[in-house]
C-alpha cells in the first residue's frame, strides 16, 4: 500500500490512502461525493473491520486462544469501536454537510448512520451475555429492524431515487441509464432488502464456530449488497449532475437565439 515505487497501480493506491486520512479527518473540511461515498463503502465492511481487532489480539495471546478475543470476552468494546467506525464517521459527514448547507435531510440521514451505531451496540451487548433471549436481545431485534427499515427506504428513495410516480416501468424513475438491464433494477430492489435484514442469521443460537462462519456469509453478502448498491447509485449521481449543469457540455442560454437574432435585424435597419 505505501509503497512509493511506480508499481501496483501507484496513483490508486495513494488515493486510497488520501481518502481514508480523509475520512479520518471528518468534520474538518467540505465533504464532497468521493469521501461520503467512500465513508458507505467502509459501512459494509464493518465484519472486515472489526476483525481487525481479533486478529491482532490472537496474534498476541496466540491462536489457539482466540476464543478469548471475541466478542463474548471483556474485551468486547474494542471490537465495538472498530465496528461502529465508519459509521460514526458517515454521522460527522452529515453533521457537517447540514452545518454547510442547512438541508435537513443531511441530519436525517445522519440519523440513520447513528441508529446503525446503537444497533451495533445492542448487538455486541447481547452476544457478550451469551446470545441469550434476554432484554439486549429484544434491544437489538428492534433497533435491527427500525435500521434496516431505515437504510433500505433511503436506498430507494434518496440513493437510488426509485419509487417515483408515473414512470414507464413500475416502481423505478423517469430516467435509466441502464436499459438493456431493467430486470436488473428490481432483483436489485429485492437483493438490497433481504441482505439489509441479514442479520436475522444470527438469532438461531449455535457453536461458536457455526458463528463465525455465519459471520463470514453476512459479511460476504453485505459486500455484494454494496457492488450492486454502488452501480445505481452512481447512476442516479450522474443523472442529478446532468440535470443540474454541472456535468455538460452545453448550458442553455438564457434567451431564444432566433429572437436575438430578430433584433439584431431590426437594429441594422435602423
Amino acid at each position: 500500500m505505501f509503497d512509493p515505487f511506480n508499481i501496483f497501480f501507484k496513483g490508486s493506491r495513494y488515493w486510497l490512502i488520501k481518502s481514508i486520512v480523509k475520512l479520518l479527518t471528518s468534520g474538518t473540511r467540505r465533504v464532497e461525493f468521493a469521501d461520503f461515498w467512500m465513508g458507505d463503502q467502509f459501512c459494509s465492511l464493518v465484519v472486515t473491520v472489526s476483525d481487525l481487532y481479533l486478529f491482532a489480539c490472537a496474534y498476541a495471546v496466540g491462536f489457539e486462544k482466540w476464543r478469548k478475543c471475541g466478542s463474548t470476552a471483556k474485551t468486547w468494546p474494542a471490537v465495538f469501536i472498530l465496528a461502529m467506525l465508519p459509521f460514526l464517521i458517515r454521522v460527522v459527514q452529515s453533521i457537517k454537510r447540514y452545518v454547510d448547507s442547512r438541508l435537513n435531510t443531511h441530519l436525517i440521514n445522519g440519523g440513520k448512520y447513528l441508529c446503525g451505531i446503537i444497533y451495533y451496540l445492542s448487538y455486541y451487548i447481547w452476544r457478550h451475555q451469551g446470545s441469550l433471549r434476554n432484554t439486549s436481545f429484544a434491544f437489538w431485534c428492534l433497533f435491527g429492524t427500525l435500521y434496516s427499515v431505515y437504510a433500505s427506504a433511503w436506498d430507494f428513495w434518496m440513493d437510488w431515487s426509485l419509487f417515483r410516480p408515473h414512470v414507464k416501468y413500475p416502481l423505478l424513475r423517469a430516467e435509466l441509464l441502464y436499459t438493456d438491464h431493467i430486470p436488473l433494477y428490481y432483483f436489485a430492489i429485492i437483493s438490497n432488502t433481504l441482505i439489509r435484514f441479514i442479520w436475522v442469521i444470527y438469532i438461531p443460537s449455535s457453536s461458536a464456530s457455526n458463528m463465525y462462519l455465519r459471520f463470514f456469509i453476512a459479511g460476504f453478502l453485505e459486500m455484494l449488497r454494496r457492488w450492486q448498491w454502488n452501480f445505481i447509485r452512481l447512476e442516479n449521481e450522474h443523472l442529478g449532475n446532468m440535470d443540474q449543469y454541472r456535468v455538460t457540455r452545453e448550458v442553455p442560454l438564457p434567451y431564444s437565439f432566433d429572437d436575438n437574432h430578430h433584433h439584431i435585424g431590426d437594429s441594422d435597419d435602423d
